[in-house]
């Protein structure tokens, strides 16, 4: 399907006068806070509809506070919580709701552990009785009130813990958690990471039973990675980390019952080797929803478990050639009957099943993608939702109907619409931005879409961004191996088509990722006008296997991870450098994590086309990677060794021709600093010469005081070094 998209640019004074007087961008500016936005705090509706609630900081008196706003006028009408009012805590930094809205967990010293998980100080504060209740003296993990409120359940040392909150006893509920082999109600790392939840546990709606998982990582190989820090020896972090093709952790589902004081074994059937990615409970009180896959993730199975009898039965099933994406948008409605999303038709649509798993009603459908599931009002018996409807760089919301009629589309402005809806549905706010305007919020009505009052935007930073001299962000798409590619362009501010420049090109190109968006400047689209700035074209391009193009477009990686992309954007690199002002002996790429990896092959495999490449924490050998993310797309090693090895960087090290700049944090307990370090002696006995960095102790993200100053000045001194600006060569036009 071949996609156009008009030019959209920041209309700046386009006169050589105005624009020599204005300011050239420098990484002090983009890493000093110059074009920072203003957003929205994170808030919560109440479940009046009315009002929603935030959590504000007093810099000042160094006080916490929850304070209520009405949606209609958006003035502040109370203050439910002020840290000031406590005797035992000075601040909190989060705050969660029991479900009637009388009780609230604030945590205190939080403190992280992976990327999802933290553990901190937790205490229930009632807001009848106005007392405070610590949970535990120790740090917990993921404490969650009853629905009841009545009582709070919470992970220490791997072991579950439910509190009574009127007697203060505390129940232990499992007791064989143990570091590094057994953890209960929590996920494993590679769980945490790869299916992006930590909470393993979860109450029923009469709040009498806790259904939860058992990970038994006994057998997963130990990975232990160096912490470096200010002492005189270092230390080192030990966890459990499968990497493709080695053992998994044993997942098993328990429920417990609070009246009985006993645990159940729930079986879930002849499987071998699986994940339990999601449990739910339904709306009816003993019947609890468990998401099952086998290991090549191509066959998800949809579980309904009676906790009365602990039968287990399967009521739908999804299966694909290459694999199934997990849902997080299982809506169980009054009846049990539940929403459904699932790309089995070629895009991602809603679907609505009865409480057997009988589809009643496919209640999307076209050639485009449902991005976000927002809810479903049983009043008016209408889905919520975000789409692609009006192009893969756009996104909208829409209203429909669950028989799929009366379809509306509530937002109208082109670029980025996200909504965050009251609970009763009367209102959401949206939250708008493109590529020329940045963050916009606004509140309308949910059943049409009118804007009932603006309530934040950033022009004053679009007057800021005016000082500057910025370049248009033009979107297109390139024809490349009988695809067109989406791809967005930023050219120096005084253009000159009778001119060549250098060409450097950004991508990530992951399974499903989507980097040409119609969306407002990232930090890299800083740096990036800052080097068009200095004088290079900068490309984003989607390769093949990126996503919101339909499943085929993105599933045709499947079992050769780097090869179709990697083609792309080696074929891309050609296209463009056929053109007039492009100077096609001068073109370099670069990319982070997955982007790494593809920066890595291109300029080994394309060493013919590209000039220079930057690698950030690069994936060198998909051997090195965890289990969930790898074999979704790769199966294991042991089944498929050439699609690992052929396209692996750290095998193709002897076609390295231009200049390869390897940065790496040696803190990245994603993707190991192994990668960068295996990849380093395999250059030097290729004898090949290539520059490299490594960051102590950071992690995956390299942040931290000047850390990203620092990284970003030394990729900018390299690609000046390596893709000379000649602004005197001239193209045949």
């Amino acid at each position: 399907m071949k996609l156009t998209y008009g030019l959209l640019a920041f209309f700046l004074s386009a006169t050589t006068v105005l624009t020599a007087q204005k300011k050239q961008i420098t990484l002090e500016d983009i890493w000093g806070g110059t074009f920072r936005q203003e957003r929205m705090e994170s808030l919560r509706s109440l479940n009046n509809g009315k009002e929603y609630v935030v959590l504000n900081f007093d810099r000042a008196s160094g006080t916490s506070s929850i304070d209520v706003y009405s949606y209609e006028t958006g003035n502040k009408t109370r203050t439910i919580l002020n840290s000031g009012d406590l005797n035992d805590i000075k601040y909190f930094s989060g705050y969660e709701f029991s479900d009637n809205e009388n009780k609230l967990v604030l945590g205190t010293e939080i403190e992280p552990i992976y990327r999802h998980s933290t553990r901190g100080i937790f205490y229930v504060y009632d807001l009848q009785t106005e007392q405070l209740q610590k949970i535990s003296k120790s740090k917990i993990k993921e404490p969650t009130l009853s629905p009841n409120g009545e009582k709070v359940a919470y992970v220490y040392e791997n072991n579950i813990y439910v509190k009574d909150l009127a007697s203060g006893e505390t129940t232990q509920v499992t007791t064989d958690g143990e570091l590094n082999k057994i953890i209960n109600g929590v996920a494993d790392w590679v769980y945490e990471e790869e299916f992006s939840f930590v909470r393993a546990f979860q109450w029923n709606k009469d709040s009498d039973k806790i259904a939860f998982l058992r990970f038994d990582e006994s057998n997963v190989p130990q990975f232990s990675m160096d912490v470096y820090g200010q002492e005189l020896y270092q230390t080192q972090t030990v966890f459990k980390y499968p990497k493709a093709g080695e053992a998994n952790s044993e997942v098993s589902l328990h429920i417990y019952d609070l009246q009985k004081g006993s645990t159940s074994n729930i079986d879930l059937g002849d499987y071998n080797d699986f994940y339990i990615p999601r449990i739910k409970w339904t709306n009816d009180a003993n019947i609890l929803s468990a998401q099952v896959l086998n290991r090549h993730q191509n066959v998800l199975e949809l579980f309904f478990v009676n906790a009365r009898t602990n039968d287990a039965n399967i009521v739908l099933t999804e299966k694909d050639e290459a694999y199934v994406d997990v849902t997080d948008n299982l809506t169980f409605l009054a009846d049990n009957s539940f929403i459904w999303t699932s790309e089995k038709d070629g895009w991602n649509h809603i679907y609505h099943y009865d409480k057997n798993g009988k589809l009643k009603n496919q209640v999307t459908r076209g050639n485009w993608e449902v991005t976000n599931y927002y809810g479903f009002d049983p009043k008016s018996k209408t889905i919520f939702y975000q789409s692609t409807e009006n192009g893969s760089i756009n996104r909208d919301v829409f209203s429909i109907k669950a028989n799929g009629k009366n379809k509306k589309q509530l937002t109208n402005k082109v670029g980025q619409n996200s909504a965050d809806f009251s609970a009763d549905y009367t209102y959401f706010i949206n939250s708008y931005n493109s590529a020329t305007t940045p963050f916009e919020f606004s509140l309308h009505r949910a059943k049409d879409g009118k804007l009932v009052r603006e309530i934040l935007n950033n022009k004053e930073l679009l007057n800021q961004i005016k000082q500057f001299n910025f370049s248009p962000k033009e979107f297109s798409t390139l024809p490349v191996n009988d695809n067109e590619l989406n791809m967005w362009m930023v050219k120096p501010p005084e253009f000159d088509p009778s001119k060549q420049y250098p060409l450097f090109i950004a991508q990530y190109s992951g399974p499903g990722s989507q980097e040409v968006a119609n969306r407002f400047h990232s930090t890299n689209d800083y740096w990036y006008q800052m080097l068009a700035g200095k004088g290079y074209i900068v490309v984003g391009i989607d390769p093949r296997g990126t996503g919101y193009k339909g499943a085929a477009f993105k599933k045709v990686t499947q079992k050769e991870l780097g090869k179709y992309e990697v083609e792309d954007v080696i074929e891309a690199a050609r296209v463009l450098g056929s053109r007039e002002y492009i100077d096609a002996e001068n073109i370099g790429i670069w990319g982070w994590s997955y982007g790494g990896f593809m920066s890595s092959n291109a300029i080994l495999k394309g060493n013919d086309v590209y000039k220079m490449a930057i690698a950030v924490a690069p994936v060198t050998s998909w051997r090195f990677y965890d289990t969930i993310y790898t074999e979704r797309y790769m199966t294991t090693p042991q089944e498929n060794p050439s699609g690992y090895d052929e396209n692996s960087p750290i095998n193709h090290v002897e076609k390295l021709e231009g200049a390869y700049l390897l940065v790496h944090g040696t803190g990245d307990d994603n993707v190991h600093v192994q990668n960068t370090m295996r990849m380093i002696e395999a250059l030097v006995q290729a004898n090949k010469q290539f520059d490299w960095a490594i960051y102590p102790d950071k992690n995956h993200g390299i942040y931290g005081g000047n850390t990203r100053l620092h990284l970003y000045t030394l990729m900018t001194r390299f690609i000046e070094e390596n893709l000379k600006v000649n602004p005197n060569i001239k193209s045949s036009l």
